[in-house]
């Protein structure tokens, strides 16, 4: 006898009813391995130096257990279907941030040296203050396509956040770049969220102007031109990026807004001769500059020789230029495995150790495999940032979520090679694991928008009106 879809032994539903998983408990579980790995490291570094268990473990395991269990708490309530890595990545990141940064405030040699010991506390503080933002984040952008609506208004204060250091009085000049200002007594780099501004501006703009900037008049070489016209906005980018290492003497800033903008640019045409074009203008504009701005001569200086600089420094003819030797030893000394924790000497880097060089003390007390492990952590967020962006059905939140995970691989990349020696120094910080508010609060209100794009991006479809007139399509399974 024929099965039919009216016999009472049989069960219809329909596929638009099988419903996407929110992977919220897989989040919570990483977030468990995200606070205990930090505890047990920041216990690691107390016996080590201390032959004791710390003081702090308790209140330093619960503050950071309960920051993020607070923000899985309003990922759950808020974006139910993010990805599940980009908050236990970062979480873990941001802790092993902490311990490194509490190790090097209990060296007597900087305590001696300038009253370290309060730097990890602080650090704490920002976390907090950059949770909250990531809160604020969520609960308040319900839809990240509203920010396309203020493209320009993007344009303005992003241009308002990098002007800010240039103002005289506000304006601080440390170890020769120009990119702090000075609040109530605490240092900000504005530019920690223009980056974020900037690419809100790019993705509007882009997503607008798009099909004219992947026009091309000829092709030469295997490259498509565009045209004289549409090499306008790129020129004008470069030209500000320009302008910020000419009066802020910060190549690391220049190099990650023009390679922001580049990599966006490239995303929306689909257009190779842009990364080229990029690439030349990038370097012929660092060349020009560097042959008048004594900054960027040392820093490229101590790039290209720094066991001479070192040596100059130790003479006490040039200011602090021994840091990029101090690093190379740093790592040397760590080898495949490194020296266990709290057993290093990183904190000879002096001023720097625990912000533009930390990542030089993970080099020596967890080794090779230690910086590869971050490194892969770091490549985490960028790749579900780029998947995040692929799912995206949007182009304003493809380009967004490219712009801010390109942002985000950009900063480590100028970050981690200057510090091994790749690139030249550029003064800037390592994301989540340096000392700095500006850095912690911005990178967590990246997250935070990055969560929002990935949640609309995976949620699913609503299903569509029933209509009595149409047939709808079923599955018969046998009971």
């Amino acid at each position: 006898m024929s099965s039919t879809t009216n016999s009472p032994t049989h069960h219809t539903s329909t596929i638009g009813s099988i419903g996407t998983p929110s992977r919220r408990n897989t989040e919570l579980a990483l977030l468990v391995f995200a606070v205990v790995i930090p505890v047990f490291a920041y216990a690691n570094v107390g016996l080590a130096i201390n032959e004791q268990v710390p003081s702090g473990l308790l209140s330093y395991g619960l503050g950071l257990g309960l920051l993020a269990g607070v923000a899985h708490l309003v990922v759950r309530k808020f974006a139910p279907y993010a990805d599940p890595l980009l908050l236990p990545v970062a979480t873990l990141l941001n802790g092993l941030g902490l311990v490194a940064i509490w190790r090097l405030d209990q060296s007597k040699y900087l305590q001696q040296a300038h009253q370290a010991g309060t730097a990890a506390p602080r650090q704490l503080l920002y976390t907090a203050l950059g949770i909250a933002l990531f809160i604020v984040v969520l609960i308040f952008l319900k839809d990240h396509r509203v920010l396309q609506r203020y493209t320009y208004i993007s344009m303005v204060g992003a241009i308002f956040l990098l002007l800010l250091p240039l103002v005289p009085g506000l304006g601080q000049n440390i170890y020769g770049a120009k990119i702090w200002i000075s609040v109530a007594g605490f240092s900000i780099q504005p530019g920690e969220f223009a980056k974020i501004v900037l690419a809100i501006f790019f993705a509007g703009y882009l997503m607008v102007k798009r099909d004219a900037l992947a026009l091309a008049s000829r092709r030469v070489l295997g490259l498509y031109l565009p045209r004289g016209r549409d090499l306008g906005p790129i020129i004008v980018v470069w030209f500000i990026s320009i302008l910020i290492l000419v009066f802020e003497t910060d190549l690391g800033t220049s190099l990650l807004f023009f390679g922001m903008f580049v990599i966006m640019l490239y995303v929306a045409t689909e257009r190779t001769s842009w990364i080229v074009f990029g690439l030349l203008m990038s370097a012929v504009g660092a060349v020009g500059v560097a042959q008048f701005e004594s900054h960027v001569q040392q820093r490229v200086q101590a790039w290209l020789d720094p066991m001479n600089e070192y040596k100059l420094s130790q003479a006490g003819q040039i200011g602090h230029s021994e840091q990029a030797m101090q690093a190379l030893w740093a790592f040397g000394s760590g080898g495949t495995l490194g020296t266990g924790w709290g057993q290093g000497h990183s904190e000879l880097i002096k001023f720097a150790a625990n912000s533009d060089f930390i990542l030089a003390t993970f080099g020596e007390e967890l080794g090779l495999a230690g910086i590869m492990a971050l490194l892969l952590l770091y490549g985490l967020i960028v790749e579900r940032g780029v998947r995040t962006a692929l799912a995206a059905r949007d182009p304003f939140g493809k380009l967004l979520a490219i712009g801010l995970s390109g942002a985000f691989a950009l900063q480590v990349f100028v970050v981690a090679g200057g510090v091994m020696g790749l690139i030249p120094l550029t003064g800037m910080t390592m994301p989540f694991l340096a000392y700095g508010g500006s850095s912690v609060i911005a990178n967590w209100a990246l997250i935070g928008i990055l969560i929002r794009i990935s949640d609309t991006a995976r949620r699913p479809a609503p299903a569509p009106a029933s209509n009595p007139d149409a047939e709808m399509t079923q599955v018969v399974r046998p009971s």
